[in-house]
């Protein structure tokens, strides 16, 4: 089967998690076929378009690893084409101009309303055969009877009656499409044969089958994807995540992971929730998306995160990690510490700030290391400090200070000293990071090295 999809952002904000998801089924499915995705940027609202959006957006999808098929297409290098669209249709009478003012449109709304009709253009201009003008738009002429009736990819069978529209405007007084008309040329021209969207837009789809057909174009097969909510049901805001993909990415998760995330919200396949790029391309064919909104929560999104970043290689996690260290003021860091740093930590962060926040207190100094007080009033007792001081004196004698060969020398100093690990263990975790918490003993007192390990426990012992 042959699917050309596409992606059709407006540059008017950053590409936000509801875009991105929309982005990613259409590159899923067009990968599924080995088909194409394109992406396009609707820049006609020229006020509210800016080119640092539109950077932003770009950044956000190569962050994300959607790469897009063919040159990236711009609306408003586009306009002599919709003309030409426009005039197909006045040519073949499927089209005719108007030159009925804004205040008259709006009367004639208010006017079927007070007649408990639906408010809509009536038709006033359709048969007085005008000729362009100043001020005057053009207008589709919209079937007197019938349904527009279309198979979605979502939501199933939708029926619309042609009462429930009226001779929508398709080129405004200034001479610039409006959104229905543009779209249906885009996507004509660029072949496209499948359109997911947000279900904000399944109200333009019968507008948009009107205009194909008047055209005699085929058109594409529709899916309207519903929106995301927030945890609590209510509409997505930014308490609930409503925020961009960069800010994401400025967060410290990891593309993979937001990518599978924002998949399940609104897709599944079976009960399985983690999926790699590759298990996705193979098995998103455009099936099994589910109608009903979903809801966005943060702790899974977290979750996944954790998940992905302990699966990495250490080195790919160090690599990941730099800005981030770098950003938190620990200067320029070797690889080989960086990796220590990922390695004893890892398992206990969720996000890439976590994670380079969770190396401060074994970057500190062992005179400038804070201590939580509390911890220190609870396990710094003149009965620890003994057993400290005789750890230390073990500690200093060692012939290696290798992580394997400290683990075994403290579990024999606590088995030969006839204590539990929960007599002594507590202490030196104090000692050594300054608070309860963080990865094995053995392990942290191998990266400290033997100097700043003696120092931490010399300086706990003064307390």
């Amino acid at each position: 089967m042959n699917v050309v999809t596409r992606f059709a952002p407006s540059p008017t904000g950053h590409l936000h998690i509801g875009g991105a998801r929309t982005a990613i089924f259409c590159w899923l499915l067009a990968r599924h076929f080995n088909g194409q995705f394109h992406l396009r940027i609707e820049d006609t609202d020229l006020l509210r378009s800016k080119q640092e959006y539109t950077d932003s957006i770009l950044a956000s999808m190569r962050w994300l690893g959607l790469s897009w098929d063919g040159e990236l297409t711009y609306q408003t290098q586009r306009m002599d084409l919709y003309r030409q669209y426009v005039n197909r249709l006045l040519e073949s009478g499927q089209a005719y101009w108007c030159t009925c003012t804004t205040e008259e449109v709006d009367a004639m709304r208010e006017q079927a309303k007070a007649m408990g009709l639906k408010p809509r253009y009536n038709g006033h201009c359709r048969e007085l055969h005008h000729g362009p003008a100043e001020g005057a738009c053009v207008r589709l002429k919209c079937p007197a009877e019938g349904k527009i009736v279309f198979d979605d990819m979502v939501k199933g069978r939708i029926s619309v009656d042609v009462s429930e529209l009226d001779d929508m405007v398709i080129q405004r007084a200034d001479g610039t499409p409006t959104y229905n008309m543009a779209v249906v040329v885009d996507d004509y021209e660029m072949g496209i044969t499948h359109v997911i969207r947000g279900d904000d837009h399944v109200s333009n789809t019968p507008r948009q089958i009107l205009i194909y057909r008047a055209l005699g174009l085929k058109e594409p097969v529709f899916g309207h994807v519903p929106m995301i909510l927030g945890s609590d049901g209510a509409k997505l805001s930014k308490r609930h995540g409503a925020r961009a993909a960069s800010e994401y990415e400025k967060d410290g998760l990891l593309p993979q992971a937001l990518v599978n995330y924002l998949v399940r919200l609104g897709w599944s396949h079976g009960d399985q929730e983690i999926f790699s790029l590759e298990e996705l391309v193979e098995l998103f064919d455009g099936t099994h998306l589910n109608p009903s909104a979903a809801r966005f929560d943060t702790n899974k999104l977290q979750w996944l995160n954790a998940h992905y970043m302990r699966a990495l290689p250490v080195a790919e996690l160090a690599r990941l990690v730099r800005p981030f260290a770098l950003e938190a003021g620990y200067g320029e860091l070797s690889e080989a510490r960086l990796e220590g740093l990922c390695a004893l930590f890892r398992d206990r962060a969720k996000t890439l700030v976590e994670l380079a926040a969770a190396f401060k207190p074994m970057l500190t100094p062992a005179a400038e290391l804070p201590y939580d007080e509390k911890v220190v009033a609870k396990q710094i007792r003149p009965e620890t400090k003994e057993r400290l001081e005789r750890l230390r004196a073990v500690l200093a004698a060692s012939p290696s200070f290798e992580a394997a060969h400290l683990e075994q020398l403290f579990n024999s100093f606590v088995a030969d000293s006839g204590l539990t690990f929960k007599e002594i263990a507590p202490a030196l975790r104090t000692a050594l990071v300054g608070f309860m918490g963080g990865s094995h003993l053995h392990d942290i007192m191998a990266f400290l090295g033997r100097e700043e390990t003696l120092a931490r426990i010399d300086r706990t012992l003064t307390f």
